[in-house]
């Protein structure tokens, strides 16, 4: 028997908008709603397995209905730019997915699916419709069931006749006279003012149809019922004929061009990989497979059974081969170099037995080349071997020319260069995160190799950055900066274990508190972190309203507990339980196992050559992202110490940095004169945008001032300003304009920036570091439109970052020419952090800031702010 699945897209895309949180890929696109649509549609298909399939969309805003009621849908929001941008994807995954798509204009997606249900069921098919518009109920018959989705989006109710005379105690054609009398709102269909779905309801089961009860008006009960009928009778005709679906659209496509067949193609999986569904190309049974076909070459090596002076070149390029990522704690698995004679491989027992090796490898005058010269040198650093000497580290040089392909390694930059090197770590060490060191003839082949694919790969690289400006960025900058980050991670950081474990149990201490007292409001015992039983206290035992229930049960998801907030005393609780939960796994117990069992510190690893804007991120553990907006997470910050008993954590703090990167870059008179003449910023965009004196200014005001002045440049829209502060669209859009009328020199580079993407495809920071931009030309809105917002972002928030770096460099110098004990410890979003001894904590105070804010000179200037005490949380 023929299945037909019909897909009302567009509000299948909205009810996947707004069910999940805005999310976003590595570039920065919007993926929620398209995430959500795929999720629902590989849903379908593997509950349903249609024969024939459609995905109906509306062609435009104006339909036919608007010659009845020019105000039909209008009292609509206009779709929130967020969600535009990701239509195209969205249908672009309908198309890879080989599932018909259909739009008619004048008509909409409701009516192109009652015209295809109907001829459908006329022809004996099974018909099942998805959509959250109940609307479609009307079209409810033996042959055709509509599924409409809950608050979420995989979840739904199906709908036969008897469900509908179930739930509306009414046949299911009868829903077009329920919207006759109750109107809707979402449509702007006006109804009969006063009469609701009740009221409805009850004349339709006694009169039958909206026809009869105007028939048989003086039946009606209820004066004032009687006289909103009389008044709005042609009201109610009107309304009940635009709700109606109109089955015989002028529908194209005949049932027989529906077939669906399902399959996965190659184009479908490069889109999920696009847009970062690892999950859903689990689903689909996708195993990415290797590429391998590079064309063989064979490299010649010598394996050292010892090493010998002579062995050992004035300048090759040098593989550290490290058998797991977290080079603070792995084991060397072998060397290899390559130069113009050949290659030599070192196996890791001879290297670390060799004092010529040792003397080679931190002799400055010998010269190497790396792939990643941080990663090896802390490596060895834990081997107690030094590495100097390092001329090209071939990872950052590559990362600086294109920072879009910066997850790489050595195989894939090679053969993204066309270097045919044949080699493979999988075909090597198989598949796993801890690695089977092959014999010596496999892995001395191997590293022999990766050397002479990094011996190859200078030229290009070099030439490449001499073409983009960014031999300076490159030599001055990025190279320094590995170097002064190798020894802020070998330096690391103390932590007070006792610290950690008083938190630790303070925090199960109110943990079990909390467990009590959630029992106590609830009148039983239950497991809390079970999302089953918690819902069911919350929404069956303590009758809380249900936002969306799954399979397993109610959910109990933050967004959801949020939104309960203030309506029983055990969702503050349960919140404040969850927090605590969080804090005590990840951030106490968390820090405990990272503990470095040879120095007692914590080390982490700054990715240096990772982010697109530049900046600096960290991770095992990730130092920049320890909470601190509740206070529970600000007392993590007490466990950073001192390594020295008497010394001082000092933190240095750029003050609005990036504001002041936009006021040089925009050339804004307005922004430069407020800095230079050290006003509040944001009093002052207040004041611009609401028009007021500075003490007139309330908190309020100032923050949204503030919201809007980190978010304009960020190309933020009226929907994702209104998310923020929690006000209409309307109201976001009016500071929006304000804003950019106060700050003329703001929206000229804006709009600026944008053009001169468009010519050269990529935009710069002051330091000439680039970020392409392939899509600011793409013919589709969502693509284009990210592209936009990145090219007015990234020279502000990238030169913010170049300014922090050339900071830390300086810095750096400093300490050394000066001679000082004092040591940088971290570098946090705009802080730097210090351990500072007591004699040098004057010096210090004065010398940080001054290199800070002398990084690059400006039109306003720098500013850094200076705090310090025993740990790091009193440094703030």
């Amino acid at each position: 028997m023929n299945k037909l699945v019909l897909i009302d897209g567009n509000s299948i895309a909205y009810r996947a908008f707004f069910a999940l949180p805005l999310l976003n890929n590595e570039k920065g696109v919007y993926t929620n709603a398209v995430y959500g649509f795929t999720m629902m549609l590989l849903k379908v298909i593997e509950e349903e397995q249609p024969t024939h399939m459609l995905v109906a969309f509306d062609a435009g805003k104006t339909t036919f209905r608007h010659k009845t009621f020019k105000e039909y849908k209008g009292t609509r929001q206009k779709t929130p730019p967020e969600l535009s941008e990701q239509l195209p994807f969205i249908h672009e995954v309908v198309d890879l997915l080989g599932i018909p798509r259909y739009e008619k204009e004048l008509y909409e997606a409701d009516d192109l699916i009652g015209t295809l249900s109907k001829r459908a069921a006329k022809e004996g098919w099974s018909v099942k419709i998805f959509s959250g518009d109940k609307d479609l109920l009307q079209l409810v018959d033996d042959n055709i069931t509509v599924s409409l989705t809950r608050k979420g989006i995989t979840e739904v109710d199906e709908y036969t006749p008897e469900k509908v005379r179930e739930r509306y105690e009414i046949d299911p054609i009868k829903v077009i006279d329920l919207k006759g009398f109750m109107g809707d709102n979402s449509d702007n269909i006006p109804g009969v003012p006063g009469v609701g779905e009740k009221t409805a309801i009850k004349l339709l089961k006694q009169f039958g149809s909206l026809e009869a009860v105007f028939d048989h008006l003086d039946e009606v009960s209820g004066k004032k019922l009687k006289e909103k009928l009389t008044e709005f009778e042609q009201q109610a005709y009107m309304s009940k004929e635009l709700a109606t679906i109109f089955t015989e659209a002028p529908v194209d496509a005949a049932l027989s061009e529906l077939t669906f067949n399902q399959h996965y193609s190659e184009d479908l999986i490069a889109l999920f990989k696009e847009l970062e569904f690892n999950t859903l190309l689990e689903r689909i049974g996708f195993e990415e497979v290797k590429d391998q076909a590079a064309e063989e070459v064979d490299v010649s090596f010598e394996t050292l059974k010892e090493v010998k002076p002579q062995d050992l070149p004035k300048e090759a390029s040098l593989i550290v081969e490290l058998n797991e990522e977290n080079y603070h704690f792995t084991s060397i698995n072998g060397f290899a170099l390559y130069s113009e004679d050949g290659g030599v491989f070192i196996p890791k027992e001879v290297a670390f037995q060799s004092d010529a090796f040792k003397v080679w490898l931190s002799n400055p005058e010998f010269k190497k080349i790396v792939f990643d010269q941080k990663a090896a040198a802390v490596a060895l650093h834990w081997h107690g071997i030094e590495l100097k000497g390092v001329t090209f580290d071939v990872s950052l040089a590559a990362y600086l020319i294109d920072p879009s392909e910066s997850a790489v390694d050595v195989a894939g930059l090679a053969k993204r260069h066309h270097i045919h090197v044949a080699f493979s770590d999988e075909a090597v060490y198989g598949k796993g995160a801890k690695r089977s060191i092959p014999a010596d003839d496999v892995l001395g082949d191997h590293l022999a190799r990766k050397a002479m694919a990094l011996e190859k790969l200078v030229p290009i690289l070099k030439e490449a950055l001499e073409d983009n400006q960014q031999q300076s960025l490159y030599y001055e900058l990025e190279m320094p900066l590995s170097q002064v980050l190798e020894e802020m991670e070998e330096t690391g950081i103390a932590v007070s274990k006792e610290a950690l474990d008083e938190m630790g149990k303070e925090f199960s201490a109110s943990l079990d508190r909390l467990e009590k007292e959630i029992h106590q409001l609830a009148g039983v015992e239950f497991n809390i972190n079970s999302p089953k039983q918690l819902g069911e206290i919350l929404f069956e035992k303590l009758n809380l309203p249900a936002a969306k229930k799954t399979k397993t049960g109610y959910s109990t998801s933050a967004d959801v507990l949020e939104k309960l907030a203030g309506q029983h005393e055990i969702i503050d609780k349960i919140l404040e339980y969850r927090q605590l939960g969080k804090l005590s796994s990840t951030y106490i117990d968390g820090l405990l196992k990272v503990i470095h069992p040879k120095t007692g510190k914590i080390h982490t690893r700054y990715n240096q050559a990772l982010t697109q804007t530049g900046r600096l991120s960290s991770t095992d553990p990730n130092l920049q992202n320890i909470p601190i907006r509740m206070e529970e997470g600000r007392r993590i910050r007490h466990a950073f110490i001192p390594a020295h008993e008497g010394w001082t954590i000092l933190s240095a703090d750029y003050s609005q940095i990036e504001l002041r990167v936009l006021a040089h870059i925009a050339e804004d008179a307005n922004l430069i004169e407020a800095f230079q003449e050290e006003r509040d910023i944001h009093t002052k965009t207040a004041m611009d945008v609401f028009g007021v004196k500075e003490d007139e200014v309330t908190d309020l005001m100032r923050r949204h001032a503030k919201a809007v002045n980190f978010g304009i440049v960020y190309g933020i829209s009226d929907f994702g300003l209104s998310q923020s502060l929690r006000i209409t669209r309307k109201e976001a859009g009016a500071f929006i304009e304000k804003y950019l009328e106060s700050y003329p020199g703001v929206k000229a580079y804006m709009t600026d920036v944008v053009q001169k993407a468009k010519r050269d495809g990529y935009v710069t920071t002051l330091l000439h570091r680039r970020r392409y931009l392939p899509d600011i030309t793409s013919r589709q809105f969502n693509r284009r439109s990210f592209a936009e917002r990145t090219a007015m972002n990234t020279p502000i928030q990238g030169s913010a970052a170049d300014i922090i770096k050339m900071a830390m460099v300086n810095m750096s110098h400093r300490l050394k020419a000066e001679g000082l004990k004092s040591k940088m410890l971290l570098q946090v979003h705009d802080e730097l952090i210090f351990e500072v001894p007591e004699e040098e904590l004057e010096l210090m105070k004065t010398l940080v800031p001054n290199v800070m804010e002398e990084a690059i000179e400006l039109k306003v200037p720098l500013k850094a702010d200076v705090s310090f005490g025993p740990t790091w949380y009193d440094a703030k």
